[in-house]
This record gives structure tokens, C-alpha cells and sequence, in this order.
């Protein structure tokens, strides 16, 4: 079976610091993956060099068995590959529903043309289809500076998620927020998500969600994967001890 997605021997360094070194690594259908290790692990130059944000200095990047390594984020994104990041990438002028509706005039190919006004109702039915999938329908005409930081989480996935993508990155999707709050965004991504079958990678510092949350777990240390495998394998088999400053929750 084709892999969604992987990396062969995936090498990047800043100066003398080895933010990749060597990943080889695959990701199959509908997995869910967390990526865990310290600050300065490698975990969001991983994401990076899978979205095009930063080049290899050697290795590929094969998504769904084509070698997409060092093509520019826009040409990844049209092939399959979304992402949201640790800071939801929102504009303050814009209420909810608006986002929805310029991601999918872009995955349309016409948010660029005046012609084409922004509030089809296709269009427009689609935003508020997406927006009860992620519990946001009450939301839809609040400005963007109203909402909560697990909302804010949320809207930025389901903007990315609104491109149809076949993989999904998620960075950090629970920074910021209270434990209660970060359980209850996971859960909604989980039922938004799953049915989908979309493969899902995710940077994360609180390993209760890891545990709870993901399939499989990846633990980097100085740009290399040094363990691989279930949450209990990796996190209980000694993993989370290398993981240092763990607080109550989990969280680095």
C-alpha cells in the first residue's frame, strides 16, 4: 500500500544544530500521528519541510508516491497537504463564517477574480456545513477578536480542512488553552475529522492528549526520531522521561 505520506532521509541544519537529521519515516491513510519531544526537538522543522516553508539540505519528501520535496507551500497545499500552526493564522476584520469563505473561493480557484462575488450560496452553504462539523455554527457572523482561544484553534483547522486536504498538520492545537478546553477541542477534531479519512500529523506538548488522541507516536530528540510506536510503547517505555520540564497537564 502507497503511503500518504514519507520522508527519506530528511536532513536540515541551522549553524551547527541539527533541527533534521536523517528522518525516514511513513504515514499511512487515516492515521493519526503525534510528534512529541523537547523545544528545539525538530517537531515544527519537520511540519516545515513537509510544507515547503523550508528546504532539505538532502532527503525527499514523497506525498502519495510523488516527490514533492522543495516545491513552494502554494503547489503542496493543491495537492493534498493542509496545515494549521501553533498561532491560528486569522484576520482580525473578519467575522467566522468570512474565513470559511475565502478557503473555499481559494480551493475554488476564485478568490482572485472580482467577478466572482465571495457569498454564492453554494458557497455559502458549504461555510455553514464546515462550521457546524467544528461546533462553530453559533459563530458564524462573530468577529474573529470575540472568540475564545479553543475557538480560534478550531476555526484555523477547519479553514485548512476546508481545502479537502488528503493530510492534515496540525501545530500545537492545544497550546494556549486550559486542560478542560483542550480535551473538548480534541474531541470535536476528532468527529470532525475522522470520518473523513484524513491522515493526521500532530505537533503536541500535553501527553495526555497524545495518549488519549493519538495512534502513533514519534519521539525526536536533535532532529532524529528515536522511538516509534504506540503511545504506550513510546510514551510508557521510557519516552515521556525524556521529554524534560513536564508539567501537571502534560505540557512543556
Amino acid at each position: 500500500m502507497t503511503a500518504v505520506l514519507e520522508t527519506i532521509e530528511l536532513t536540515r541544519h541551522f549553524g551547527q544544530i541539527a533541527a533534521a537529521e536523517r528522518i525516514t519515516t511513513s504515514f499511512q491513510i487515516g492515521e493519526w500521528v503525534g510528534i512529541v519531544g523537547a523545544n528545539g526537538a525538530g517537531k515544527t522543522t519537520f511540519l516545515n519541510l513537509i510544507t515547503g516553508y523550508i528546504k532539505p539540505e538532502s532527503g525527499q519528501v514523497l506525498y502519495l508516491g510523488r516527490d514533492i520535496t522543495g516545491l513552494p507551500p502554494r503547489r503542496i497545499v493543491q495537492l493534498g497537504i493542509a496545515r494549521s500552526f501553533q498561532v491560528p493564522q486569522l484576520y482580525a476584520g473578519l467575522t467566522v463564517s468570512e474565513h470559511l469563505l475565502i478557503a473555499l473561493a481559494a480551493r475554488e480557484r476564485q478568490g482572485l477574480n472580482p467577478w466572482r462575488p465571495l457569498r454564492q450560496r453554494t458557497l455559502e452553504s458549504e461555510a455553514m456545513a464546515l462550521l457546524t462539523r467544528f461546533g462553530l455554527q453559533d459563530d458564524a457572523q462573530r468577529p474573529i477578536t470575540e472568540l475564545p482561544e479553543g475557538k480560534r484553534k478550531l476555526l484555523d483547522i477547519a479553514v485548512s480542512f476546508a481545502l479537502q486536504p488528503r493530510l492534515l498538520l496540525l501545530d500545537e492545537p492545544t497550546s494556549g488553552i486550559g486542560a478542560e478546553e483542550a480535551m473538548q477541542v480534541m474531541e470535536t477534531l476528532l468527529s470532525a475529522l475522522r470520518p473523513s479519512g484524513v491522515t493526521v500529523i500532530f505537533v503536541e506538548h500535553d501527553m495526555e492528549v497524545v495518549k488519549r488522541y493519538a495512534q502513533r507516536v514519534l519521539l525526536l530528540e536533535h532532529g532524529r526520531v528515536v522511538a516509534d510506536g504506540t503511545p504506550m510503547q513510546v510514551l510508557q517505555g521510557g519516552g515521556e522521561a525524556r521529554i524534560p520540564l513536564a508539567r501537571q497537564r502534560g505540557r512543556i
